[in-house]
């Protein structure tokens, strides 16, 4: 019901969901991380947008650049989200990690202003995947890039906006 939800507020699409599980998975086992975070990894993969619920529908289909006081509203979506997921059982497990998916190594990320290691790794991981399918698919707002491009972005913003051991590794 929450994946149906977002679906039909904004652009997530399921097969975005899929390809962000199927990296983030495939991240995570490189990494060596438990079977229990793997399971969470899927889940926080498909809901990471989830407080996207919470965000004014003109806000989310806006083909254009957002005005400021637009971007502060969009920039509530992991806070929205985070009281989503402490209000479900089955999906507080994953709650700090949603909170967290736009944090930057580099202190520049919202909503908490987080630092390196102070990021949970499963949120490091989707930050870059979630970049990395944003960058190569079709999305209202930007034409898609060749994986290469996208992949280039990536390193270049390893230390700053991601991980730059998970960067690398990604």
């Amino acid at each position: 019901a929450l994946l149906s939800t977002l679906a039909a507020k904004s652009e997530e699409t399921e097969e975005h969901a899929e390809r962000l599980q199927h990296y983030c998975g495939l991240l995570g086992k490189l990494l060596g991380i438990s079977n229990k975070e793997l399971d969470e990894m899927s889940l926080f993969a498909m809901l990471h947008d989830i407080g996207k619920v919470g965000i004014n529908d003109a806000i989310l289909r806006k083909p254009g650049a957002l005005t400021d006081q637009e971007w502060l509203e969009m920039k509530k979506h992991p806070e929205i989200g985070f009281r989503i997921a402490q209000n479900n059982v089955d999906l507080a497990p994953i709650s700090e990690y949603i909170l967290s998916h736009h944090e930057r190594r580099d202190v520049k990320g919202y909503p908490r202003g987080l630092c390196g290691e102070e990021i949970p790794v499963l949120s490091r991981i989707l930050a870059i995947v979630d970049a990395f399918d944003a960058m190569t698919n079709e999305r209202i707002y930007s034409k898609p890039k060749s994986a290469e491009e996208a992949a280039e972005e990536i390193l270049r913003c390893a230390g700053t906006q991601f991980d730059p051991t998970l960067a690398k590794m990604f």
